[in-house]
């Protein structure tokens, strides 16, 4: 066949039909080539599928790493809930001469109905002493040496703490370098004692008399 045959084809069809033809049979060709390469060179099949963005990663990883919420801590095992200790003020006496210094102590009970154990010891207790709306004197205003003491409370017994006493001056951080503070007021003056316990406060102020 001849450069001439192939573009002007000889038959007894018209010149349209044989391109038409050609033409078919061009398309099918080159339709098998695009076929074959597509099998061969498969775009996109070496590329992983993506599990997540890098941003997703590190999130994912913050999430497992971020420390569990506080309300999520573990409470040690056989401590009182602060719902279940009351926490009661104590003087030794309703009533002083002027000689006497009162004593002062707390008790604190498990209301609850199983043994449990709690801190009463030195450095969660205060002890404030009041007459009317002012403040006379706090054991936190000049505390040294304070200590801790768990103590196991059974349901429904009181505990009490060592009485200490009180010197009858006002207290102020300022002053705890001084050795003459000022003495409080007697002659049948009223002052209260109230207490508080690793946060717990006692429901009611104990009254007592100074002479």
């Amino acid at each position: 066949m001849t450069m001439s045959t192939f573009r002007n084809p000889v038959g007894p069809q018209p010149t349209s039909t044989y391109w038409r033809r050609r033409i078919v049979v061009g398309l099918g060709i080159l339709a098998v080539i695009v076929i074959i390469f597509l099998i061969a060179v498969r775009p996109g099949g070496a590329k992983p599928a993506s599990t997540g963005t890098d941003g997703d990663s590190k999130a994912a990883s913050a999430s497992t790493d971020a420390p569990a919420d506080a309300s999520d801590a573990p409470v040690d095992e056989g401590a009182c809930a602060p719902a279940v200790v009351k926490v009661a003020a104590v003087t030794d006496a309703d009533e002083y001469t002027a000689e006497q210094q009162p004593l002062l102590s707390l008790t604190v009970t498990n209301a609850g109905t199983t043994e449990c154990t709690f801190n009463a010891g030195s450095d969660v207790q205060e002890y404030i002493i009041t007459s009317g709306e002012d403040r006379i004197w706090s054991s936190k205003d000049c505390q040294v040496d304070a200590v801790a003491a768990p103590v196991t409370l059974k349901p429904g017994v009181a505990v009490p703490t060592t009485p200490f006493p009180w010197d009858r001056t006002r207290s102020d951080p300022g002053t705890c370098e001084s050795a003459d503070r000022q003495q409080v007021t007697g002659g049948g003056a009223t002052y209260r004692l109230a207490v508080v316990l690793d946060g717990v406060e006692s429901s009611e102020s104990k009254p007592f008399l100074l002479n």
